[in-house]
């Protein structure tokens, strides 16, 4: 009687030894082997965001697919602050199967210095029926000083179908596969243009509304043009062409200053000439844009050098007021007055903001003088989308006191390549020009 009653309660315990050590081996068992990945591998990248005085942020994506496979990198990177510096990197191998890259990155930097450096490679070494397809966004607001480097480079190895799309990006930077063609011009009088610092970036369309070749005989309302800071040979000719586009007018300066720039040569003149080529002149002898009397001594320089250079009359001679240089309404009537009674006619390069005390400078002396306003020619710098191709450069839209005849819109500076800043030229200077004709 009493055996037949504890035999379940031996059973239930049995039952629960049993269990127990499944679940042990079960669990015991090596989980550090996953099962066989598929022939796709799908890899999306990261968001950051960062807000402070100084942010740095660095991506680096590594993909490498063994066999056909769909590669899909998202970097979205937001900093607010002071200085920004944005660092991407993504590497992609694709060998074997059908191979299908998509690259995304969007940058946004909202401050006063922002550093971009975009970075993409993608290889496909076999297969067919390939697609690579790059997107870069620049979305860039800084008051002082922005570099943006795009470097896309795609290798395709594959017998069949491949199609590679690099998308543009919102500012202008040149969202192309890498040329490596054309020979870079070094200053060796300074590694800069010396001819202004970025101002806010405004995001336009691209369109490049405006350039090309006129129609039906018509000038067109803006031309494309460069200016530099280095000296112009035929290498530096062909590095421009091959790698952005073919200028109408070329902007350079007046005489050598050490460590900045060098000054234009008769042989520069003969070749620019002999290639149809118009040329902007550039004065930036001074550092203190302050006193009506310094105003007029800078002028006399300029006019004096000009002659004796052999400057045609009627030619704008523009100072260059750069952003950290002293200014005031005293200067820019100085110089104006002291042009007006000279052969030549008066222009002022600068970064013509709102926020900038040229701009409020240049507002105080048209109220003293209204015939500078109708009169002296503008070169804005305001605001600056980076550097472009010819095709690629931004809607016309520059930034100016209203009712001052603009010269032209210095929209990029400091392309690494070639050594130079890229321009639409208003019609409104076309008369003003050292023409070629």
């Amino acid at each position: 009687m009493f055996g037949n009653k504890i035999i379940p309660y031996i059973l239930s315990f049995v039952l629960v030894v049993s269990t127990a050590f499944t679940f042990y081996m079960f669990g015991s068992m090596d989980r550090s082997n996953p099962t066989t990945a598929s022939n796709t591998s799908e890899v999306e990248g990261s968001q950051e965001e960062s807000n402070g005085a100084k942010s740095d942020i660095s991506n680096t994506i590594t993909n490498e697919i063994n066999a056909g496979g769909s590669v899909d990198n998202t970097i979205i990177n937001e900093i607010n602050g002071d200085n920004g510096e944005i660092d991407n990197t993504i590497e992609n191998t694709i060998d074997g199967g059908n191979g299908e890259i998509d690259n995304s990155i969007e940058n946004i930097i909202n401050g006063d210095n922002g550093t971009i450096d975009n970075h993409i490679e993608n290889n496909i070494i076999s297969g067919s029926n390939n697609t690579i397809n790059n997107n870069v966004t620049n979305n860039i607001d800084v008051t002082i000083d922005v570099n943006v480097t795009n470097n896309i480079v795609n290798n395709v190895e594959t017998s069949g179908n491949g199609d590679e799309a690099n998308g543009t990006d919102d500012n202008g930077n040149g969202t192309e596969e890498e040329n490596g063609n054309g020979t870079e011009e070094e200053n060796g009088n300074g590694d800069e243009n010396g001819n202004g610092s970025d101002d806010e970036a405004e995001n336009g369309d691209e369109n490049g509304n405006g350039n090309g070749d006129a129609t039906n005989g018509d000038t067109p309302d803006t031309v494309w043009g460069v200016d530099s800071a280095s000296l112009t040979t035929e290498d530096m000719l062909m590095c421009v062409r091959e790698n952005f586009g073919d200028p109408q007018v070329w902007a350079r300066y007046l005489g050598d200053k050490e460590d900045v720039s060098y000054g234009l040569t008769h042989e520069e003149v003969e070749l620019l000439h002999d290639n149809g080529i118009d040329i902007m002149v550039i004065w930036n002898h001074f550092t203190d844009a302050t006193g009506y009397e310094k105003g007029q001594s800078e002028a006399t320089a300029a006019i004096e050098m000009a002659r004796d250079f052999g400057i045609p009359e009627g030619v704008a001679i523009f100072a260059n007021v750069e952003p950290n240089y002293p200014i005031d309404a005293d200067f820019l009537l100085g110089w104006y007055d002291t042009m007006e009674e000279s052969d030549y006619e008066s222009g002022v390069y600068g970064i013509f903001h709102p926020d900038r005390e040229l701009y409020t400078a240049y507002e105080i002396a048209a109220e003293e003088n209204s015939s500078l306003l109708e009169n002296n020619y503008v070169w804005t710098s305001s605001p600056n989308h980076g550097i472009t191709t010819e095709d690629n450069a931004p809607e016309y839209n520059p930034q100016a006191p209203e009712g001052a005849l603009i010269a032209g819109w210095q929209y990029g500076i400091d392309a690494e390549t070639c050594n130079i800043d890229t321009n639409h030229f208003d019609s409104n200077v076309f008369d003003a020009l050292w023409s070629s004709n």
